[in-house]
């Protein structure tokens, strides 16, 4: 035993007191359970103790542990120098992180390297995560210039133990001979941050952000340190206050801020137990308890990722700022660049919005009419960085919101209808803290992240993205990307009713309530206080009221049902809601998840928009969808189709005898035209049909059986398809009027993608033939449930929706998504004797929300007995 007492009755002296000796042999048993009890002290200790003083502490214990078996393994009689590198270098250590090690060896002697070779093996056994590189000085110089990582280590060199003259002699060399200019070396770690940034798409608000690298991390940070001390030749991150490049308050703020992300990576690491830089949903809830957030599940994690996003916000701007400055001095100075006045307080300074004096910000407008000039200066591609200084300085200074001020509402108002507005002004505004210093209800949504995989940034950086994709519906730069959206924005008389809209419709979230019905009154509020007519204030606060209707109708209703078409058409009212209501569906959607967007949902939402205006331009107080219409314009083109194939019309009318209505209301003449074909070809031992295609070109793949009349198809082709890995979005059970059915599935693969592969499709045909054949049962896929879908609980909900068609039974399911859930119900709905007529599955991040269209095996609706029978199998089956 190393120490006879608990490890939070330790001290910091009783590690240095008690070590073994220099004269003993190292035993491995000894420094393993010093190991342990330091573990056990420093997990006791981050309670209370500082940050910085523990990070720091467990770098002074591991120079101690060092030095000593470095004089256990009789290194210090050899020429050889001990080098802390890395985080290590700068006396910054986590439980997990790597011990990295410079070995300067310019004997390069038989002698010294076996022993540095037991000196390694030795800590590599006690299970320490050692980095090491053993190299002479000149070596290290001649790595170091062609590779910035090895530079830039050689910068944080921190002597350790062993030989201080060859240490001396590498310091020396450092000063007068290292390889990377300060013009190179800034633009290399320029460079390399850009790259790192892109692996995270740009963004600081990952919901399973790396601590580490994604922007606004400690990365972000030590580039800043890195620079300096590469261009003052230092080894101090204060050099940046000495040399005034940083005042004393950014460089407090940024000391806090890294030591809030250093808080969080030692409890990361903690609740890991090794290295780990991802704050993983997996790991969140332990690490917001270790933090002092409670034990509340999703409510402390999403506290603590407030506070995580609005820390990496202020560490991105002040690293933007920063390394602005760094751009100046290094590479050129920025008065010598062309500068145009723009009015008495600013000016565009090569691309850049400049204040021309540092009292800019006394008047507080000037905080909202820098971003109307950005607007109305498209060479304007972002803010210099001293006024990004007098902007943070006077954002600080405010006590009230912005919108309190007339003139500032006056000037905001400008910016919103400004045909540039919400471009690259607005984007600016939102990075720089300003919207959240104008709107107070916006500045409760910075960094409200929540806890699910479907929203994937926080509330505010969605919103923006929202803007953002309204903007370019209307940006010559994106043109042709939404032509549809792009024909309306171009028509809106009131485009910037669109824009507040876009503002509103989350305004209210992480506040208790329908966000909806809150955001609405926040909308009608804001409208009011800033003058604009009634009229606009109904449209806004409508639009965000209802700006989840249209998605949920295309993706979780029957839109093909001519009664979910009425009655969304009542809802709307009018085209021009339609209108705007269908480009905020789409630029929301486009925002909530890069994965979620894809070709079928912008077929439903269209289809939806088409069927929709269609009725509302009918000259008539109660529009009607003409189905009938419909069902002939659909046979007429697929008829065309058919005769110029070479079919005879007498076939094809006796063939389409056999089929409803219904068939024809559903399905294009695409569609209609590609099964007839294949029908009319078709002999009835050849039965049962499959074909797997995209004949409306909607960027998913349709399977399409035509076969005799059995129970329990869906359930079979669900089991077959999901062993397959396809995800069924739709599907339709058809009957004929003689006995055969012909159902249509649309599928994707698990990546989104349509099934497209000749040998994987006839893979599909092939198992689904032997199982209807009987050759093979229905495949059980028991895939387990991924990492991610592990951290979640959704409580399997049954909901039974009124209709009008006696008899047909409608119900929402709501459940944790999983692996085989939909062949799972299918074979519930089996076992039941209920018949599946129609489908729609729709995954929202983690939680399926389907619907399901059913009858019983005597084409009627379910009794309510039945119903509750459905319902308690389900949720028993589901939630077990």
């Amino acid at each position: 035993m190393v120490f006879d007492v608990v490890p939070e009755t330790l001290t910091q002296e009783d590690f240095y007191s008690q070590w073994p000796k220099a004269s003993e042999a190292p035993c491995r048993e000894t420094y393993q359970e010093l190991l342990e009890r330091y573990r056990q002290w420093s997990e006791q200790q981050f309670i209370t103790a500082d940050i910085d003083e523990l990070v720091n502490h467990r770098s002074t214990f591991f120079d101690q542990l060092l030095e000593r078996l470095w004089q256990q393994f009789e290194l210090n009689k050899e020429t050889v120098a001990l080098v802390a590198v890395g985080g290590y270098g700068r006396q910054s250590l986590h439980p997990g992180s790597d011990i990295d090690l410079l070995l300067l060896d310019d004997s390069q002697s038989a002698s010294a390297a076996s022993k540095l070779t037991d000196f390694l093996t030795f800590l590599w056994d006690l299970h320490l995560d050692i980095g090491h590189a053993v190299r002479t000085v000149n070596d290290c110089f001649v790595q170091a210039a062609d590779d910035i990582t090895i530079a830039t280590n050689l910068i944080e060199a921190r002597f350790l133990a062993g030989d201080e003259t060859t240490f001396q002699r590498f310091q020396q060399q450092l000063v007068s001979d290292f390889p990377w200019s300060s013009r190179d070396f800034y633009q290399a770690k320029l460079d390399e941050q850009k790259q790192r940034h892109q692996q995270y798409h740009g963004t600081s608000y990952n919901l399973e952000p790396n601590i580490k690298s994604s922007p606004g991390g400690l990365r972000d940070i030590q580039t800043i340190g890195w620079i300096a001390k590469r261009h003052f030749q230092t080894h101090s991150d204060e050099s940046l206050v000495e040399y005034g490049y940083m005042t004393a308050d950014e460089f407090v703020e940024l000391r806090d801020c890294m030591n809030w992300l250093w808080r969080i990576r030692f409890a990361l690491h903690l609740e890991v137990g090794k290295r780990e830089d991802r704050l993983l949903f997996d790991f969140q809830p332990g690490v917001a308890v270790r933090l002092g957030y409670g034990n509340e599940g999703k409510a402390s994690v999403e506290l603590m990722m407030k506070d995580y996003f609005k820390v990496v916000l202020r560490v991105s701007e002040l690293n933007q700022m920063l390394l602005q400055f760094f751009q100046q001095a290094i590479l050129g100075a920025q008065d010598l660049l062309d500068s145009t006045n723009l009015d008495d307080d600013f000016a565009v300074t090569g691309e850049m919005l400049t204040a021309r004096h540092d009292q800019v910000f006394d008047n507080r407008n000037n905080m909202i009419k820098a971003f109307v000039l950005i607007a109305q200066h498209p060479e304007i591609t972002g803010i210099q960085s001293h006024t990004i200084r007098l902007l943070r300085n006077a954002r600080a200074q405010l006590n009230e919101p912005l919108s309190y001020d007339a003139q500032c509402r006056e000037l905001f108002c400008q910016l919103i209808e400004h045909p540039r507005g919400c471009g690259r002004a607005f984007a600016l505004m939102h990075h720089h803290s300003v919207m959240a210093s104008y709107l107070p209800q916006w500045q409760q949504i910075v960094g409200q992240m929540q806890f699910d995989l479907f929203h994937a940034y926080t509330v505010d950086e969605h919103t923006y993205r929202l803007v953002r994709n309204l903007y370019r519906f209307s940006d010559h730069d994106h043109q042709g990307e939404f032509p549809l959206c792009e024909q309306l924005v171009e028509s809106m008389q009131r485009r910037y009713c669109l824009y507040l809209a876009g503002i509103f419709h989350d305004i209210a979230k992480g506040r208790g309530g329908d966000h909806s019905e809150l955001g609405a009154m926040d909308a009608r509020n804001f409208c009011n206080q800033h003058g604009y007519k009634d009229d606009d204030a109904e449209l806004v606060a409508w639009l965000v009221n209802h700006h989840l209707t249209m998605s949920v109708t295309a993706q979780k209703r029957d839109i093909h049902d001519p009664e979910v078409i009425q009655a969304f058409a009542n809802k709307m009212q009018t085209r021009e809601r339609l209108d705007y209501l269908y480009c905020l569906t789409v630029a929301d959607i486009r925002a909530t998840n890069s994965s979620l967007w894809n070709n079928w949902k912008a077929t439903l939402l269209e289809e939806l928009y088409n069927a929709t205006r269609y009725l509302l331009e009918q000259n008539s107080n109660t529009p009607t969808l003409d189905v009938r219409k419909k069902i002939q314009q659909n046979k007429a083109s697929a008829m065309a189709l058919l005769l110029s194939a070479g079919f005879d019309e007498k076939e094809i009318n006796a063939l389409w005898g056999r089929f409803t209505a219904d068939y024809f209301f559903r399905h294009t003449a695409e569609q209609i035209s590609w099964h007839s074909q294949h029908i009319l070809n078709l002999s009835t031992e050849q039965l049962p049909l499959i074909l797997i295609g995209d004949e409306n070109n909607y960027g998913t793949t349709e399977l399409f059986i035509y076969h005799h009349e059995e129970s329990h198809l869906f359930a079979s082709v669900a089991g077959v398809l999901d062993c397959q890995q396809l995800s069924i979005l739709d599907a339709q059970i058809l009957a004929t009027r003689d006995g055969y059915v012909m159902d249509t599935f649309v599928l994707l693969q698990r990546d989104g993608k349509p099934l497209t592969d000749p040998q994987r499709i006839e893979e599909v045909k092939q198992q689904l033939l032997d199982v209807m054949h009987k050759r093979q049962s229905v495949p059980k896929n028991e895939r387990p449930l991924s990492r991610r879908m592990k951290n979640f609980e959704v409580k399997t909900r049954v909901k039974f929706v009124t209709s009008k068609h006696q008899r047909r039974t409608t119900f929402e399911l709501t459940t944790l998504d999983r692996p085989g859930l939909v062949a799972k119900l299918a074979a519930i709905l089996q076992r039941l004797n209920v018949i599946v007529l129609a489908a729609k599955i729709t995954t929202i991040g983690e939680q399926a929300e389907d619907l399901f269209i059913v009858s019983t095996t005597d084409n009627e609706a379910l009794s309510d007995a039945e119903k509750e029978i459905l319902k308690t199998q389900i949720i028993e089956q589901l939630d077990y």
